[in-house]
């Protein structure tokens, strides 16, 4: 896969997991782009929010998996779509993930297990590469740990039903190097919310997915 920008080097070696890997466990011990990053996906009413700031001492911790994996001399990310059950985030996009529980030991072990639930994933095969920036959900109450990690194989997604409307398997590249940000108004519990998006698969990714996406994207770009 040819690459003619010294900026996304990551993607000469797209085909071999490993190496990505270790190119972006290695970007992670430097600052990371954090909120700047997570901001330019922050729809207005975020950012009218933000104005007075927000009290997150009381926020539950939560955390979210983003597992890589190759496929075809590609590389691949895990999405889901969450049901229509009248929750803060029923039917939108997200990445697996939930609550932190009493049992979980880091958010590095809320991620796999809530991996595991939602969508089968076995969590003995995913290798852990580190974090990005946490990012807190007004509409849950969440803080969101987000964790990066990868399987050297495809893995085997099966949906949990009472969770799981359907899975999205990303494509990482094609993101990156032809994903950009559209603006239009969503539809949110009755009222319409002005805010940027990424088109993946047909699917609208906004809130707190696309603004963790946003992160880590400038992330590949610049390991």
């Amino acid at each position: 896969m040819p690459v003619n920008d010294s900026e996304f080097d990551i993607f000469a070696v797209m085909s071999n997991i490993e190496e990505v890997a270790v190119k972006l466990k290695n970007r992670l011990k430097r600052p990371l782009p954090g909120t700047s990053a997570q901001l330019k996906m922050a729809s207005d009413i975020r950012l009218n929010e933000m104005v007075n700031g927000y009290d997150i001492k009381n926020a539950r911790k939560s955390s979210v998996l983003i597992l890589l994996y190759p496929d075809n001399s590609n590389i691949y990310f895990v999405l889901i779509k969450r049901r229509n059950d009248g929750g803060v985030h029923s039917g939108q996009i997200s990445f697996p993930g939930g609550a932190m529980e009493k049992s979980d030991g880091s958010f590095y072990e809320t991620a796999l297990r809530e991996a595991n639930e939602e969508v089968g994933i076995d969590t003995g095969d995913v290798k852990i590469i580190g974090s990005l920036t946490e990012l807190y959900i007004p509409p849950s109450n969440f803080l969101v740990f987000p964790v990066l990690g990868y399987m050297n194989t495809r893995p085997v997604l099966t949906p949990d039903p009472g969770e799981v409307a359907g899975i999205i398997e990303a494509d990482l590249f094609k993101l990156v190097n032809t994903g950009k940000a559209e603006w239009k108004k969503i539809n949110v519990r009755g009222y319409k919310v002005n805010s940027p998006y990424y088109d993946i698969g047909g699917h609208t990714v906004w809130g707190a997915t696309a603004m963790i996406l946003s992160e880590f994207i400038e992330i590949i770009k610049s390991s």
